[in-house]
């Protein structure tokens, strides 16, 4: 358990909001993964907006596809997906429904569970890295695409959810680009974090790829 945070459950009001609200009001709260072997908690130090149909970034932009049906709601679901064909980034769903938009959850302090996370994050360095980045955060919590649309508003046998925890003051909360988001989406800075938090990751700029000759 992480010491000293408010354990009360956020409801589904909480993420039926503009992501652009939701995104910002997640550092802080506590994402609770319940697994077989025990529960793994992370603290939330870093998040992404991506605000659907309207954001070229956003995996939505083009309208609704199977992949991307989590998005359109309820809000409080879990969006996962499958990137590189190599890791899975989990995202939370926020409304209103219909009006697809998610928060990628990026990176995090991992408190009760640590020893569990440490056995799927066996690279990490230490503590701090076991979930410094949206791929690294999932892997340590045991994340993938059978978690896609589930529902993260705490009931009993959850697999995911979220606690009220401690959001830092509004003056150590910063925002900027979006980690390598390229075009027109590399201009909004929705991209959040808690300043100064050894666990939040590295900002990156798009790298278009190189075709091979």
């Amino acid at each position: 358990m992480i010491d000293g945070q408010d354990r009360t459950p956020l409801t589904r009001d909480f993420f039926d909001r503009p992501v652009l609200e939701v995104a910002p009001d997640l550092l802080g709260r506590i994402l609770v993964r319940s697994t077989p072997d025990g529960p793994i908690e992370v603290r939330l130090t870093e998040v992404e907006a991506y605000a659907g149909e309207i954001d070229p970034g956003s995996h939505a932009f083009r309208g609704r596809t199977r992949r991307n049906g989590v998005m359109y709601g309820p809000p409080g679901h879990a969006y996962v997906y499958f990137t590189y064909g190599m890791w899975h980034c989990l995202n939370l769903v926020c409304g209103p429904e219909g009006m697809a938009s998610g928060v990628l959850l990026r990176a995090g302090d991992i408190g009760t569970g640590a020893d569990l996370a440490r056995k799927r994050r066996f690279s990490a360095r230490n503590d701090r890295e076991l979930a410094k980045g949206p791929a690294r955060l999932a892997t340590a919590l045991d994340i993938d695409r059978a978690l896609d649309g589930t529902d993260a508003i705490a009931h009993p046998g959850a697999h995911l959810s979220v606690l009220h925890g401690t959001p830092p003051p509004r003056d150590q909360v910063r925002n900027g680009p979006r980690t390598g988001v390229g075009g027109d989406g590399a201009v909004h800075p929705w991209r959040y974090w808690i300043d100064g938090d050894p666990t939040v990751s590295p900002y990156r700029a798009h790298a278009p790829r190189r075709r091979s000759t």
